[in-house]
């Protein structure tokens, strides 16, 4: 049996791991949140890595709350620097696979072509800044990684913008929405899927990679579709950044390209829309 521990275990992205598993396989899944497991505390990360034989490490733990660590720079670079770090170290000293979740906020958004793993990074924000330094740390400290940078990730689990649009929806009768930036929501349970397949398939691709759905839209587009699967006649206006100031900046331009790893894992990746829509089904299921 082949041991993969997941981080971050309350959030989104793990959650969809726990549905998207299969039970029974040859891989023992060991979930973890940060009260179980502190990625920040080396110590007790190198006893559990060594009690528990970790082939696979997916670190779905960070600290995501983009306008809040710029008030609280420590506490983010402790989770997403350090912790990164500690997890590598580990790795490294087992010979175990990290599998990394990463951001489109290591880019200025000011390029206007989809950017390559390759494409200079400068965050704008401690979040961006914080995530790069992670990555830093995991390439300093080991080989057999897989870095995935992703966009705009939402699910039925957790807190995100679909959720939160939803909810609005039933308090408000208008919403007024950002237009101006452009990138591309990304389903939580096609990443997940992805994840399992390089371990499924024990790929050796070690790297960089970005993922996320296909297509490109904005905070608005994705409202707009939101809206209109869900039969809502709210009323959305489309503002720009500018009439949204918000602590930390964000990336006008985030649009990831994923010939790389379409290339390396042969996958196909589904249109952002086409995923909503089954998102959407999904929290339906879930709630009624």
């Amino acid at each position: 049996m082949v041991n993969v521990l997941v981080t971050g275990a309350n959030g989104q992205l793990a959650s969809c791991l726990n549905d998207t598993i299969i039970v029974n396989s040859d891989y023992n899944y060991i979930f973890k949140n940060s009260s179980e497991l502190d990625i920040t505390n080396n110590k007790d990360l190198a006893s559990f890595f060594k009690q528990n034989k970790i082939k696979y490490c997916i670190n779905c733990a960070a600290y995501t709350a983009v306008d809040k660590a710029e008030q609280d720079r420590k506490q983010a670079t402790k989770v997403n620097v350090l912790g990164a770090e500690n997890l590598a170290i580990e790795c490294s000293k087992i010979n175990a696979i990290l599998i990394h979740i990463s951001t489109d906020f290591v880019f200025d958004g000011e390029q206007s072509k989809a950017y390559n793993e390759t494409d200079s990074t400068n965050p704008k924000s401690v979040y961006g800044q914080t995530k790069l330094d992670g990555e830093l740390k995991i390439k300093e400290n080991l080989s057999n990684y897989f870095i995935i940078r992703t966009s705009w990730l939402y699910s039925e689990h957790g807190n995100n913008f679909m959720k939160t649009m939803l909810r609005l929806s039933k308090e408000r009768d208008q919403l007024s929405i950002v237009s101006d930036q452009i990138g591309t929501p990304t389903y939580a349970k096609d990443l997940a899927i992805v994840i399992l397949k390089i371990i499924e398939t024990e790929s050796t691709s070690y790297g960089c990679y970005h993922y996320s759905n296909e297509g490109v839209a904005s905070w608005y587009d994705f409202a707009k579709a939101i809206f209109e699967i869900k039969n809502s006649n709210i009323e959305i206006i489309p503002i720009k950044t500018s009439n949204y100031p918000t602590p930390a900046e964000r990336p006008i331009f985030s649009v990831l390209n994923k010939e790389k790893i379409k290339d390396n894992l042969g996958i196909e990746i589904p249109h952002w829309r086409d995923s909503l829509k089954k998102a959407i089904l999904n929290l339906n299921n879930l709630t009624n």
